[in-house]
Order: structure tokens, then sequence, then C-alpha cells
């Protein structure tokens, strides 16, 4: 096993997956803190680097094409501090992340896990129910529906219409873009049968963002229901009740093993299980994801 805390967070590599766990210093993101600790299977992993500096040094954690709806759903264009496969790295810990990397390839090499793009999600996205404020309004999701309302700043034509609840099965695509410049951001649910050009400030569909602290939470609400869509590799196709109700099932079943992976790790950690039973226990939920 191969471990490395710091103030950003712990990285820990036992040979089938990377449990990522956020720090609790004041400077991690917000985002990183709200989506909490992620087990990223050796399946989903196309490689990690590690860049040093003259006094921290970052671990950089890259994933097969499609294996994240986090990934999926922000187009990449999450900056540093809120990417949660990046982690600062003190001088004096180089060695350490070094020592990870070469773990993290070895056992890539070893189970000869390909770089190429995965045509479904590895990893489950982020747990709902979730909500999310800034910019114009507030984004809300239970897995099943997202609810938009409106707060006082949004433009009146907008508001006007009232708060929006709208199906997963409605969503063609979801798409979360950061303020950049001048230019203001928007989190926007793309809908089957309403295709539109308006921008978000007038589109009821989606929220404005301003470039404030909380605009990166609203990348949450995108990927938990990018996680819910089919999968782009799949292309496009009109979901039946039955096929989406067995969709979400999947759904469920998926994270609710992720969350027994968890469960399981910190038992060993209180010290519950022993080493073996961990082993023997993760292996088993592994087989099934």
């Amino acid at each position: 096993m191969a471990e490395i805390i710091q103030k950003d967070g712990t990285w820990v590599f036992d040979g089938d997956a990377l449990r990522l766990t956020p720090g609790r210093d004041k400077n991690v993101s917000p985002l990183r803190r709200e989506l909490g600790e992620l087990i990223v299977p050796l399946g989903a992993l196309a490689g990690l680097s590690f860049e040093q500096g003259k006094k921290t040094g970052r671990l950089r954690l890259r994933l097969r094409d499609g294996a994240d709806p986090l990934l999926q759903a922000t187009g990449g264009r999450l900056t540093e501090p809120h990417d949660p496969y990046q982690l600062l790295v003190e001088s004096d810990r180089y060695g350490v992340a070094e020592y990870l990397v070469d773990e993290v390839r070895q056992a890539l090499l070893l189970d000869e896990v390909p770089t190429d793009p995965v045509d479904a999600y590895l990893l489950p996205g982020p747990s709902v129910p979730l909500s999310a404020s800034a910019g114009d309004g507030t984004a809300g999701f239970d897995g099943e529906r997202v609810r938009l309302e409106w707060n006082w700043k949004t433009e009146e034509s907008k508001a006007s219409a009232g708060a929006r609840s709208i199906g997963v099965a409605e969503i063609e695509a979801v798409e979360w873009q950061p303020a950049v410049g001048l230019e203001n951001g928007c989190l926007r649910f793309r809908l089957r049968h309403a295709p539109t050009k308006a921008p978000a400030k007038y589109d009821p569909n989606a929220v404005e963002l301003w470039g404030f602290r909380k605009d990166p939470l609203m990348a949450l609400v995108a990927a938990a229901v990018q996680a819910r869509l089919p999968h782009p590799a799949a292309g496009p196709r009109e979901a039946v009740p039955a096929q989406r109700e067995a969709d979400s099932a999947g759904g469920d079943d998926h994270d609710a093993l992720l969350r027994r992976l968890r469960e399981l790790g910190e038992l060993r950690r209180d010290g519950v299980l022993t080493d073996e039973e961990f082993a023997m226990a993760k292996q088993a939920v592994l087989r099934r994801l």
C-alpha cells in the first residue's frame, strides 16, 4: 500500500483502487470538500504524474476519457484549486509522492490497463440529493428531477415563469461553463424537445454564473445529472420508462457498492477488520462493480 498525507488531502493506493480524500485545510476548495472521498478503481486510471516545484509539487491523476461524469460535465474546465484529481505536495514529501507514482504505474502495467476511452462511467458521480446556489439561482437534484429556483438578481423575464422542475428523461445534455474574464458562465440543461440559443441570462433552463467562489459547486449538480444520462459513447437514444428505471437502479447499485467500499475502509482503520478480512471483502465488492 502507498499513502501520502498532506494538508491538501490524502491519497492512498492499495493496488486495486486509489482513494482520494480532501484535506481539512482552509484552502481546500468547497467543491472538493462537498464532493468528499473518491474511490477511483484501477481500471479508470490512465496515468499519474508528479511535478516538482521549489516549495511545493503537484500530483496529477489522469483518468481514461469518459470514466468520470464530473470531468465529462465540466469538459476539463475545473481550475487547479477545484480539481479533485490534483494534490499539492510539500517539498519534504517529494520522495513519498514519487513512490506513489511508481506504485500506480507498476499496477497499471501489471494489470495491462488500457488508456483508451471507456463507454460507461466507472465512477458514480456526486451523491444525491444535493443543491447549490450561485449566480442568479439555485439548482437542486434528487436523482430524478432537477429543480431551478431564482433569486432577486434574476432577469425578470426568466424569473416571471417561476421555479422549474425538469425530469432526467427530458434532458439531452448538461453543461457547466465557468466565468472567464468579463464573460459569465452557466449551468445549463439542454432539453430534448426544446432547443434554444438564448443566453443563460434569459434561458429558464440555465443558471447564470458570475465568477464567485460558489460557482464550482454548480459543477457537482452537473456531474450528478450527467451520471444519470446515457454515456456519450453510447450515442443518443430515447429512453423508454422501463429503460430509465433500469438505468436508475443500476446507478443506485453502483452508488451502494462504492459506499460499501468506503465503509470497509473505515472498518479497517478502526480495527474492526483485519487487513486480510478487508482485502477479501473489498475484492467481493469490486467484482460487482
